[in-house]
This record gives C-alpha cells, sequence and structure tokens, in this order.
C-alpha cells in the first residue's frame, strides 16, 4: 500500500515539474510573442542607484509593508511545508528559507520599476528633441532646449548634459551621440539621433515628413509598452495562482487516502524526500516566473 502511494507522489512530482515548465514555457512563448522593444536592462547603475530611484519615486515599501511581506511569506511557506510534512521543524526552515529570498524578489522588484521609469524619460527625451528640433532646426539646439526645459530627471537629464558638454567640447556630435546610444540603446533613440547625425553631415534638408513618422513610431511604442505592463500583470497573478494550486495537490491525497494513512506512508525516507523534490521544484518555477516577470522586462 505505502508503494502504490508512493507511486502516486512521484507521479505528483512529475506532473508538477512538467505542468511547470509547459505553462512557463507557453507563458514566455506568449510574452515574448508582444512588443519586443520594451524597457532596457538596468546595467550601468549600481543597486543604490536603483534603490534611491525607487524611494525618489515613492515606490518603495514602508516598514509596515515590509512586515507584512515577511509575515505573508513564512505563513505561506511555514502552512504549506506543514501540509506536508506535518513537522514543526520543517515548518520552521521553510519560513526562514522564504524570508531569505525577500530581499531578492525586492531587488527583481526595484529593477522592474527602474527600468520603466528609464523608458519613459527616453521616451520623453525623444518626443522633445524632435519637437525642439521643428523649432530650431538644430540637433544640439534642440537637445539643450530639452535639457533647460526641466522636462528630464536624473540619470537621463545628467547623461543629456554630459552629451552636450562633450559636443561642444570636441566641436562634433559624433562621440556624444555614440555615448548617448551606449547609455540607452533603444531603438527610437538610435534612429532618432542617426537621422539628425545625417541632417548635419549632408546639410539641410527637409525631414518633416521623417520626424512625424518617427513621432508615431513612439506613440505606437509607448502604446505597446502599457498594453504589455497590463499582460504581464494578468500573467503574474496566473501564475501565482497556478503555483499555490500545485502546491495543495498533497491535500487532495490526504483527503482521498486519510490523514492517517499519510502520516503512515511519511514515515519512508523515500517519500519525504519526494515531497521535498516536489516543493523545491515548485518554488523554483514560481522564482523564476517572479524572475521573468520583475527583471526580464524586454529588449531590443
Amino acid at each position: 500500500m505505502t508503494f502504490i502511494i508512493f507511486l502516486i507522489i512521484t507521479f505528483i512530482a512529475i506532473f508538477v515539474i512538467s505542468y511547470r515548465a509547459k505553462k512557463g514555457e507557453n507563458v514566455y512563448k506568449f510574452i515574448s510573442s508582444q512588443i519586443g522593444t520594451i524597457y532596457d536592462k538596468v546595467a550601468p547603475y549600481s543597486f543604490k542607484q536603483i534603490r534611491e530611484k525607487v524611494k525618489d519615486l515613492k515606490q518603495d515599501y514602508t516598514v509596515k509593508q515590509y512586515i507584512t511581506q515577511i509575515v505573508l511569506f513564512a505563513g505561506v511557506a511555514g502552512g504549506i511545508s506543514y501540509l506536508y510534512f506535518y513537522s514543526l521543524i520543517w515548518s520552521i526552515v521553510y519560513a526562514l528559507i522564504a524570508v531569505c529570498f525577500i530581499p531578492v524578489i525586492q531587488y527583481m522588484r526595484y529593477k522592474k520599476i527602474y527600468s520603466e521609469f528609464i523608458f519613459e524619460q527616453v521616451q520623453v527625451y525623444a518626443t522633445n528633441v524632435i519637437m525642439e528640433y521643428q523649432t530650431t532646426k538644430s540637433f544640439v539646439k534642440a537637445i539643450e532646449g530639452v535639457y533647460k526645459s526641466g522636462v528630464l530627471e536624473d540619470p537621463v537629464q545628467s547623461d543629456v548634459k554630459t552629451m552636450l558638454d562633450m559636443a561642444y567640447e570636441e566641436g562634433s556630435i559624433d562621440n556624444a551621440i555614440d555615448f548617448m546610444n551606449a547609455k540607452y540603446p533603444y531603438y527610437m533613440v538610435r534612429n532618432m539621433h542617426q537621422l539628425f547625425l545625417q541632417v548635419t553631415k549632408e546639410g539641410a534638408r527637409d525631414v518633416s515628413g521623417s520626424l512625424e513618422n518617427m513621432s508615431v513610431d513612439i506613440d505606437t511604442l509607448v502604446e505597446g509598452v502599457y498594453r504589455d505592463r497590463l499582460d504581464r500583470d494578468q500573467f503574474h497573478k496566473q501564475f501565482l495562482t497556478y503555483g499555490i494550486m500545485l502546491y495543495m495537490l498533497v491535500a487532495v491525497i490526504q483527503l482521498l487516502l486519510g490523514v492517517d494513512s499519510y502520516l503512515k506512508m511519511l514515515e519512508q525516507w523515500y517519500v519525504q524526500l519526494t515531497l521535498h523534490a516536489i516543493i523545491i521544484a515548485n518554488s523554483y518555477f514560481l522564482f523564476n516566473g517572479e524572475k521573468y516577470y520583475n527583471e526580464n522586462v524586454g529588449g531590443e
């Protein structure tokens, strides 16, 4: 009888792993088929800078929210592990492990907020430079006008200032454009810089049509970004729901077999090992889904 129960749990373990892999693959394929150009990765900036900016944006957690998160993680992890092993020791162990992951998840959340902020700033930069150029007919003057208008925030504002300083110091815009393209490798930034660079080198020409098309492309991209953000939020909720449901499959076994039979089954070391494997496998896929949602927010 114990061997049959072990086979059932093994089947559930295989089902959890295969289902999570398949579900994740389908969701990732769906997300990746959305707008390919969303946000840039936050490579050049440290965690300290990211956290300070998140605080400036007033999107950091309060002490109460941090405490709530700790209680929630510890409570869910402890409750699930107790349901699996009926052991207070294992509940404490899994609760502590879950709490240890909070800083990692919080860092991923910071990066998501920061990359969204950078994308919005880059969009403001590109849109306003195009508008300024319509008046000044000078690329450098257009950038200077955007910088002095105060519509930008750091770090983009500081990088635009560096770009202007390089242009005036060298008497050429080439290296300044390379600097900005390397900092913010969005296609809307590269295309805009390339257009103005050609105008600067080739002389005066009518670029009103190109600028209008570029503005439409930026608007389309921004619309796609916010639509993708809604899709990601929906995916995140579904992903977490499915994860919790798969954890609860062990409760179905207990209902079918009875708690007494289940407790007797737990006396076998290989049964406990299989249950640990189920928790670890499902937790691994949940963590990867969370990482995908918060960190891999698209790229060009």
